[in-house]
């Protein structure tokens, strides 16, 4: 039984992540610091021999021995690891102080560092380790401020360690969702501004869910996706990479004023 590590599984796309890979049979160790909504994760996967939970902060200098350590008790092993935890609504650069900046880096980018380096000894060949970053590290983003520094940071995290250390046998790929519906963007879903930049500029019909996510996940995580390493995997609608404008984005009367 393959084993899988799952970092911000209480939020909507670690959640997400989690129980998919728990679908395709595999053993998931889930992180997060909500302990009811990880109790709520085991309740889905449904199978104690299974699922392990480890309520922390991942920010925390002992954090990456204790989830380790955690998994190895359970199991003895570790094949996969997801480093899904992040956190929203940045700011731009000139409004960004620095205990914010401090944040978004620990969360995002040194703590998936730090783990990682943590659980690499203890993978094999056929191992992976998926990150989520995020189509503002693709693009940059408006408002992206710290948000994008960190996931820019990951992907080239990603890149490395698929160099370094792919001919181990142990590959690294990076998902970037666009806005998916989760709590994390509800709010900002409700924003008409934010909303008609991503509805009126995506061309496919529809806005992300977790499960689009999850199911590029875990098709990295599969037999199907073990030749794919340093890749990172756009889960976009087509968002970031066409110019696509919709009817009533270019019919609409412009301001000039």
């Amino acid at each position: 039984m393959q084993v899988a590590v799952v970092t911000g599984a209480t939020g909507g796309i670690g959640f997400g992540c989690a129980a998919r890979l728990a679908e395709m049979g595999m053993a998931v160790l889930a992180t997060g610091r909500n302990g009811g909504k990880l109790a709520e994760l085991a309740g889905v996967i449904g199978d104690p021999d299974r699922v392990a939970t480890c309520a922390l902060d991942l920010t925390d200098d002992d954090a990456p021995r204790r989830i380790t350590d955690a998994a190895l008790t359970r199991w003895g092993r570790v094949h996969f690891l997801v480093n899904a935890a992040g956190v929203g609504s940045p700011k731009p650069l000139h409004e960004t102080d620095d205990e914010s900046l401090d944040h978004f880096l620990n969360l995002m980018l040194r703590a998936p560092f730090r783990l990682i380096r943590e659980v690499l000894p203890h993978l094999s060949a056929g191992a992976g380790i998926v990150n989520i970053t995020s189509t503002f590290a693709v693009v940059g983003g408006m408002r992206g401020g710290a948000y994008s520094a960190a996931k820019g940071g990951l992907t080239a995290l990603t890149t490395h360690i698929a160099c370094q250390y792919g001919a181990q046998g142990i590959r690294c790929n990076a998902v970037a969702p666009g806005v998916i519906q989760t709590p994390m963007t509800e709010h900002r879903l409700q924003d008409e501004r934010f909303r008609r930049i991503n509805v009126e500029m995506t061309p496919y019909t529809r806005l992300g869910t977790v499960e689009d996510v999850a199911s590029t996940v875990a098709f990295l995580c599969s037999p199907g996706g073990s030749f794919i390493n340093g890749q990172t995997i756009v889960v976009d609608g087509g968002w970031s990479s066409t110019k696509y404008l919709s009817d009533s984005a270019l019919t609409a009367r412009w301001k000039t004023e």
